[in-house]
C-alpha cells in the first residue's frame, strides 16, 4: 500500500509549484507568443523538439543515460523536423520564385 507522508508532501509543494509554473505556464505562454513572430508550422516544429530537449537535459543534469529506444525516438523526431523544415523552405522558395 502507498501512503503519503504529509511533512514530505508539504516540503516538496513549493518545488512542485515552481516546476509547474516554469514548465507548464511559462512554456505555454512562450509557445503562444512565438506564434505571433513565427508561422504556426515553425512554432509547432520547434515545439516538437521538446522531448529531445528533455532527453538532453536529463543527460546533462541528472546523468541519466537514455536507452536505445529513446535514442531512436529522438532521432525520428529530429529527422522529421529537419525533413519538414527543408520541405517548407523549398515550398517558400517556389512561391517566391
Amino acid at each position: 500500500c502507498f501512503f503519503f507522508n504529509r511533512v514530505t508532501l508539504v516540503d516538496y509543494l513549493p518545488s512542485v509549484l515552481l516546476l509547474a509554473l516554469l514548465t507548464t505556464a511559462l512554456g505555454h505562454t512562450l509557445f503562444v507568443s512565438s506564434i505571433k513572430k513565427f508561422s504556426t508550422t515553425s512554432a509547432s516544429l520547434i515545439s516538437s523538439l521538446q522531448p529531445v530537449y528533455g532527453i538532453l537535459l536529463a543527460l546533462i543534469f541528472l546523468n541519466e543515460r537514455p536507452q536505445m529506444n529513446t535514442l531512436i525516438g529522438g532521432f525520428i523526431i529530429v529527422s522529421t523536423v529537419v525533413f519538414e523544415s527543408v520541405r517548407l523552405s523549398k515550398l517558400n522558395k517556389a512561391e517566391v520564385g
